[in-house]
């Protein structure tokens, strides 16, 4: 990373999840599965679920708010905002433009990011890099998924793991050394077919038949997407804290993306990470792609778990495949 004549650092967080709650025992209605069989797996015992009129706009905007609020910035003080999703609320305008309009944030430019569950970690380091050089300030970034809308609920591999929510923080300047210390983001698109949708964009647009078939429906082979990311995780954490010069026995709080605790676990096991600094809240909310770091951020921040020059890692991993970090001090 090229060094920067300024660092960004966190100045506020946020989330909102739906308040519609799905338990393992809803699902045992619904599909042929266990609660038994869902949490040896996943370690999910519950995820929120959007009502039918919500869309990611709805509960990215009472995040962001939340965040704007701890951070004591007005909306229309904020020069950017990147939404990290890829269950926007339409292909087009980018439902960053629609919170924006809905924030009041006239003076702030718009725009969405995909990078499936590794989202809200490529939104952060593309809003640090902006405010390193000097383009913008005051940058509001967004991770949000609305996937019970996409997951088959037939298909019981698939439909127990996901969540929907939204979590928000507000990135501000800072001197170097202080905020963000590492960045890393890496793809390989070789992986595409381990977690994908088919439909709904230029190589199968949107029809009777693609609905039909169910082509809209997100579609995973999780044994080829565990193998790779728990190495892809561990490499990644291991470039931030080189990049910072620091030694994982430094790292206070490891936040990693909420997909499966059996990832979660061989992650910090292969770093040499204590499990008491390890956070972790999917046996709640499930796996909410994009959203599942800003929310367990907001909660440690308000739950007093996270303390002012605290070393926070943030690491994630998703479709496409991508996977990236942030190694933070907490201020």
């Amino acid at each position: 990373m090229q060094k920067s004549i300024r660092s960004s650092r966190i100045t506020g967080t946020g989330h909102c999840c739906p308040d519609d709650v799905l338990s393992n025992q809803d699902l045992e209605r619904m599909v042929d599965t266990t609660d038994e069989w869902i949490v040896t797996r996943s370690g999910i015992r519950e995820r929120r679920i959007a009502r039918p009129d919500q869309a990611a706009s709805d509960i990215a905007l009472e995040a962001s708010r939340n965040a704007l609020d701890t951070a004591g910035i007005d909306p229309g003080d904020i020069d950017g905002i990147i939404v990290g999703t890829i269950s926007g609320d339409q292909p087009f305008p980018a439902t960053a433009c629609i919170l924006q309009d809905r924030l009041g944030a006239s003076k702030a430019v718009g725009f969405d990011l995909s990078a499936a569950c590794s989202g809200f970690i490529y939104a952060v380091n593309t809003a640090h890099g902006l405010i390193a050089s000097g383009q913008l300030n005051k940058v509001l970034v967004v991770g949000v998924e609305i996937l019970s809308k996409f997951v088959d609920w037939q298909e019981r591999s698939t439909c127990v793991l996901f969540g929907d929510g939204a979590g928000a923080v507000v990135l501000e300047p800072c001197e170097p050394g202080g905020g963000i210390l590492g960045t890393h983001m890496k793809s390989d698109g070789t992986l595409a077919d381990l977690l994908y949708i088919v439909a709904g964009g230029s190589r199968t647009p949107a029809s009777a038949e693609s609905v039909a078939k169910g082509q809209h429906y997100l579609r995973m082979k999780g044994d080829g997407v565990f193998k790779y990311a728990v190495r892809a995780m561990e490499e990644t954490s291991r470039y931030v804290l080189a990049q910072a010069k620091l030694s994982v026995d430094e790292v206070d709080l490891m936040i990693p993306h909420q997909a499966n605790v059996r990832i979660i676990d061989s992650v910090y096991k292969r770093l040499g990470i204590p499990e008491e600094k390890v956070v972790v809240n999917l046996d709640r909310f499930g796996n909410t792609s994009s959203a599942s770091i800003p929310i367990a951020l907001d909660e440690v921040v308000r739950d007093g778990r996270l303390k002012k020059g605290n070393i926070v890692l943030l690491v994630t991993f998703g479709g496409g495949l991508t996977w990236g970090s942030v190694l933070l001090r907490y201020s």
